[in-house]
């Protein structure tokens, strides 16, 4: 199955690195959980004067399960990024265990 990644910054350039990092991320949790064929990523900068403002929003789409979302806020869009994703593998997981 393909999966697709849709990156998305509100307001800010993304740099090449930030969007090399989530792939590779997106990449590796669609190899723990084949059924995902979406993922959905939305960056956003909150209150850009102070600390823990990168917002991640990651939205991963399992055909059987339907959509998990998970919203994170954190220093920098990496750590956003990271917590989010183990937020959705949890569910992922939960799901899984459903089916069994």
């Amino acid at each position: 199955m393909i999966m697709d990644v849709r990156i998305q910054a509100i307001h800010f350039e993304m740099a090449e690195h930030l969007a090399e990092f989530i792939n590779k991320k997106s990449n590796k949790l669609a190899r723990r959980h084949p059924a995902v064929s979406e993922v959905d990523v939305t960056l956003k900068v909150v209150k850009p004067e102070t600390a823990m403002n990168k917002e991640v929003v990651l939205r991963v789409t399992e055909p059987q399960n339907g959509e998990m979302v998970a919203t994170k806020v954190a220093d920098t869009f990496e750590e956003a990024f990271d917590l989010a994703a183990e937020a959705v593998e949890r569910q992922l997981d939960k799901n899984k265990d459903k089916t069994k």
